[in-house]
């Protein structure tokens, strides 16, 4: 396999550690669309699998189950084509008692599409592993999917018959920055770090959609090329995005347009008034579905009474209080831009570099590239092995309101409030600068009561120039922290 791969070492190796061991395996492998789940497993296993198959999208079960039979009649061709799942699935176990001794490893790619409306493939998938698959030591059974909410749903968190089998469960996740660095560095681009973020806001550390990318152009001129040219090749990623995870796709939209609205997030209550949808079941389960395919992030408010913390576990707390969160970087670029530009400038990103658009864009962004990334702003702030929850957070004062949009709570009784300045050189901080820094930090004392240490802390893409007004920084962290 010639293809580069970077990063994935941890995933690596647990896949090899599963498929090295002594007894079988059920293995589930997720992540959203693009994100490189079929790449990683052809990377680890080549061609050493004794089955393979992919879903269809939007198929009938008819077609579904004559897909899955060719992977079985290339090696036993006199095999019929089933009518059911059960019999789809007691013919694989035919095929592989037919093979010699030693692992056999069943790639199903794209599970999810397989479960077509009224077809009973859990139930096949149920019989084949619990009654044939898990009694032997040699079955190595790894399934993927885009649509992450119908693994962990009708897999990972099954509660009839597939109840706790699946055995391991990987998660991919989107490339960090440092590993957005090693791909660009090993196709021979020479981006510096404020470029590679400048990408990573736009395209979300999507290994396909940097792979889209020509080390001939300009950052400003790619994302030209790939999202506002007519017949660009992410152009209508947004609705092909969503359509191929969720079959009613409309519903799932809705909600992250209602967020996008709002940087700090809504309550739940705030979502239903925006969307008019349902407050229902099915409302919690989209919501559940977007936050397993890492486009929004719950979590609860940061809130103090009387001096004493009330935090995520707390039993006081309300689930009317939790906060829903925009953080996917493509979701955001399309509702911040792209959604606003129109059809009409195949240059516009190019073109609006100096404008308001991108300034406010980028200011929003890079908000949520540091969201994204508060592991690494831990291991900046020496606290990586310290528990610290990471909130955004909203109050009034007896005189004024303030809202910080990223807080570290941290165990050790310190509070690290957050600003991050996306600029393009040191940051210089003015008089309004260190006004609004000391009205935020008095309004959070004052509303909050607390008693921690609170530390203020940028987060810039070059750091801060020292001026007259800078002394109300305690801490600094630049862009290039952000790549560890």
């Amino acid at each position: 396999m010639n293809q580069l791969f970077i990063g994935r070492e941890k995933e690596q190796q647990q896949l090899k550690e599963y498929l090295n061991s002594e007894q079988s395996e059920f293995i589930a492998i997720y992540g959203r669309r693009r994100v490189g789940k079929t790449f990683l497993i052809q990377k680890v296993i080549g061609s050493d699998y004794a089955f393979y198959v992919a879903g269809m999208n939007k198929v009938s079960m008819r077609i579904q189950l004559k897909n899955f039979m060719q992977g079985i009649q290339k090696k036993q061709p006199e095999v019929p084509v089933a009518k059911t799942w059960l019999d789809a699935f007691v013919a694989l176990e035919n095929y592989l008692e037919t093979l010699p001794e030693g692992r056999k490893i069943v790639f199903i790619d794209e599970m999810p599409w397989m479960d077509s409306p009224r077809s009973n493939f859990i139930s096949g998938l149920e019989h084949f592993w619990n009654s044939w698959a898990s009694w032997r030591d040699d079955i190595k059974l790894i399934v993927c999917g885009s649509a992450t909410s119908w693994i962990i749903n009708n897999l990972i968190k099954n509660r009839g018959g597939l109840h706790n089998r699946v055995t391991h469960k990987i998660p991919v996740k989107p490339f960090t920055l440092r590993e957005c660095q090693l791909y660009f560095d090993a196709k021979g681009f020479r981006l510096s770090t404020k470029q590679i973020a400048e990408c990573y806001m736009v395209l979300g550390g999507v290994p396909f959609y940097l792979s889209k990318m020509n080390k001939g152009e300009s950052v400003a001129q790619n994302i030209d090329r790939l999202i506002f040219a007519e017949d660009g090749e992410l152009h209508d990623e947004f609705q092909s995005l969503y359509d191929s995870l969720y079959k009613n796709a409309a519903n799932h939209i809705k909600i992250v347009t209602a967020l996008a609205t709002k940087g700090q997030g809504l309550t739940r209550k705030e979502i239903v008034g925006k969307t008019n949808l349902a407050d229902n079941g099915k409302f919690s389960l989209m919501l559940e579905e977007l936050e397993s395919c890492g486009f929004i992030r719950s979590y609860e408010p940061f809130l103090m009474e009387t001096g004493k913390d009330v935090g995520r576990n707390s039993a006081d707390r309300k689930s009317s209080d939790t906060l829903y969160q925009l953080v996917d970087s493509f979701t955001l670029f399309y509702f911040q831009v792209l959604k606003k530009a129109g059809a009409h400038d195949s240059h516009y990103w190019s073109n609006n570099q100096n404008s308001h658009v991108f300034s406010t864009w980028s200011g929003l962004s890079f908000e949520m590239l540091c969201l994204n990334h508060a592991e690494q702003i831990k291991n900046a702030l020496g606290i990586s092995g310290i528990t610290a929850n990471v909130f955004s957070w909203y109050g009034k004062g007896s005189l004024r309101s303030a809202q910080i949009d990223m807080l570290i709570d941290r165990a050790d009784r310190t509070i690290n409030i957050c600003e991050m300045k996306f600029w393009n050189r040191p940051y210089a901080m003015s008089a309004k600068d260190e006004a609004d820094i000391e009205r935020k930090v008095s309004t959070f004392i004052e509303t909050t009561n607390t008693d921690k240490n609170v530390i203020v802390t940028m987060i810039t893409t070059k750091g801060i120039e020292q001026n007259e007004h800078s002394g109300c920084v305690q801490r600094e962290i630049t862009l290039d922290e952000l790549f560890c």
